[in-house]
């Protein structure tokens, strides 16, 4: 046959070839039809929670102590913090870890890392095991830090960030935490807002650092004042200034700018087994492409009278009734949610949003209206256990996440709050956090 017969020939067999390696990579990463495709490049490091590869899922950071806790570590103390991850490629690979200080403001500041870690900066991590008996195949990893081979030094904000292949730009994942010494005390107290138009559905945090055993010269430019609500990053208030300076005492007791939201309790769901129905899954339906499941059907509660209801605020567990370890038993489900709307919104669009997915906004969490069902749909790809959830909605022009418009917002609901108090001492390059205060909009009236 001549070159010019062969050469159609050539074409279909590359043809037929390429299809069906995609048609194979296309059934062993069926996870990855959802990823965002906005996503950053992978050597471009951002100071917070964020997931670099599409092939890392379940990305979880916190004490080792408590699977709830915040990732805080005392400097004084014996803590350690267990990062944890799923690499659904399901085989082994070198991932690296190392640590960034950070600045109040999570921006990299001056330090190098032999001012703040003492041992290796760079340290690989080997516990890692295969998942088993789950349709979804993964490898999960774990790593427990300060550790023998790297121990911190200095307080304030650090990211841990893993790299691939002993690249550093190779970026994996990020994660936030926080290292504190208690040089000074937090007094704070919620309430109902103090302004009246307010008052039934916003909460107040009022609060005073006591610092008689330690000088701080300049309150108003050395400290620096963050609070947070739910252990989110996206709606922290900063910048507090002392309301009144006393002998050893800064007052922090404004009307208006350390204000909440108060929201309405989480919605909830349980999927720690998938073998019968819990209270808000409508149908399960499990086949070779994977384990999918239905949720009862949402509706927009703005205007609805405060429920009490018992959640995690936000937050979520990995978890499995049948077996014995969640972390490689626990398979991965693609979750459904659908909540109901008569018309599609044009000046926004609608988040599903949590903890689970560190309160990020993109296309795929993104809800999508669908004008057959009079709702709005999305399907997220998560791992076995007890979720808490709740809608957000953002405005074309405003970028900031506005829960009430779906959920609403009482004064009464249960919410945490962190206040971290930095100090910039005169003569150094970086920020101290010299006290953390948790409290509870309950429990701390």
């Amino acid at each position: 046959m001549s070159q010019k017969n062969i050469f159609p020939f050539l074409l279909l067999f590359l043809f037929v070839s390429s299809a069906t390696s995609f048609s194979q990579t296309k059934k062993k990463r069926r996870w990855a039809d959802m990823i965002d495709t906005t996503s950053k490049a992978n050597s471009t490091l951002l100071c917070e929670d964020f997931i670099y590869k599409s092939n890392i899922k379940t990305v979880q950071l916190h004490d080792e102590s408590f699977e709830l806790s915040q990732p805080i570590l005392n400097l004084d103390s014996d803590g350690k913090l267990v990062l944890s991850f799923d690499d659904l490629d399901a085989d082994t690979k070198n991932y690296m870890y190392t640590l960034i200080h950070c600045s109040a403001d999570w921006k990299v500041d001056d330090l190098s890392t032999a001012d703040y870690i003492d041992g290796f900066s760079d340290n690989m991590i080997i516990d890692y095991k295969f998942s088993f008996n789950t349709i979804q195949p993964y490898t999960h990893y774990k790593v427990n830090f300060p550790n023998d081979n790297m121990k911190i030094t200095k307080s304030g904000n650090y990211i841990l960030k893993v790299y691939q292949d002993s690249k550093p730009d190779n970026l994996v994942l990020t994660k936030r935490f926080m290292v504190f010494q208690n040089k000074v005390s937090v007094v704070a107290r919620v309430k109902p807002a103090s302004i009246i138009e307010y008052r039934t559905f916003k909460q107040e945090i009022d609060f005073s650092v006591f610092h008689s055993e330690y000088p701080i010269t300049d309150p108003y430019q050395d400290l620096k004042i963050v609070i947070s609500q739910n252990n989110r990053w996206d709606n922290v208030k900063t910048n507090l200034k002392p309301l009144f300076v006393k002998d050893d005492e800064l007052v922090y007791d404004y009307d208006d700018v350390n204000v909440f939201d108060g929201g309405s309790e989480f919605r909830i769901f349980d999927i720690k087994s998938i073998r019968y129905h819990s209270e808000r899954v409508k149908n399960i339906v499990i086949d070779t492409s994977g384990n999918h499941v239905e949720l009862q059907p949402d509706e927009k509660r703005s205007f609805k009278r405060y429920a009490s209801s018992i959640d995690m605020n936000g937050n979520y567990l990995v978890h499995i009734q049948e077996g014995n370890n969640s972390d490689i038993d626990a398979d991965y489900c693609y979750i459904s949610f659908f909540m109901a709307y008569d018309d599609a919104m044009t000046d926004g669009n609608l988040y599903v949003a949590g903890a689970f997915n560190d309160w990020k906004f993109n296309s795929e969490n993104k809800m999508i209206y669908n004008p057959k069902r009079f709702g709005y749909e999305c399907t997220l790809y998560l791992k076995q256990g007890y979720y808490n959830y709740e809608y957000i909605f953002i405005h074309n022009s405003e970028p900031e996440a506005d829960q009430t418009f779906i959920e609403g917002m009482h004064q009464e609901t249960e919410n945490d709050y962190t206040i971290y108090v930095y100090h910039h001492l005169t003569g150094t390059f970086y920020d101290q956090l010299i006290g953390v205060k948790r409290l509870n909009s309950v429990k701390d009236r």
